[in-house]
C-alpha cells in the first residue's frame, strides 16, 4: 500500500484542513483540547491529520453546525465508538450462535443416522 493510500496517515496541516473544510484554525485547535478529535503531531510538535481524522472533523463541524456543545459532540462520537463496538460483538455472536446450531444438526443428523444402522 503506497502511504497516501493509508486512511490513518496524519498527512495533513491545521491550515490545509481548515481550508479543505472551510473552518477556522481555531476551531481545530478546540476539538483537540476538548478530546473530540485528537490529531497526531510531528516531531517538531505540529497537529497532523488522518483522512480519517478529516472525515471526523467534517462530521462534527456539521454538528456544532447545528447547535451542538462539544462536549454534547464528544459524547454523540463516544456513544458511536459504543453502538459500533456492540454491533461487533453482537454479530460475532450471531456467528457462534451459527456454529453451535451446524453442530447440534450435524450432532442429530448423527444420532439418527446410528439409530438407523
Amino acid at each position: 500500500m503506497l502511504p497516501f493510500e493509508d486512511e490513518n496517515l496524519p498527512l495533513f496541516t491545521v491550515g490545509q484542513v481548515a481550508d479543505m473544510l472551510r473552518v477556522q484554525q481555531a476551531f481545530l485547535r478546540r476539538l483537540d483540547e476538548f478530546g473530540v478529535v485528537r490529531p497526531s503531531r510531528s516531531p517538531g510538535g505540529q497537529r497532523r491529520y488522518s483522512r480519517t481524522e478529516v472525515t471526523i472533523v467534517r462530521y462534527v463541524a456539521e454538528l456544532a453546525d447545528g447547535g451542538m456543545t462539544l462536549a454534547a459532540i464528544r459524547r454523540v462520537l463516544e456513544l458511536e465508538e459504543q453502538v459500533k463496538a456492540l454491533e461487533a460483538e453482537r454479530d460475532e455472536l450471531l456467528a457462534a450462535l451459527a456454529e453451535r446450531d451446524e453442530r447440534l444438526a450435524a450432532l442429530a443428523r448423527r444420532v439418527r443416522f446410528d439409530q438407523g444402522s
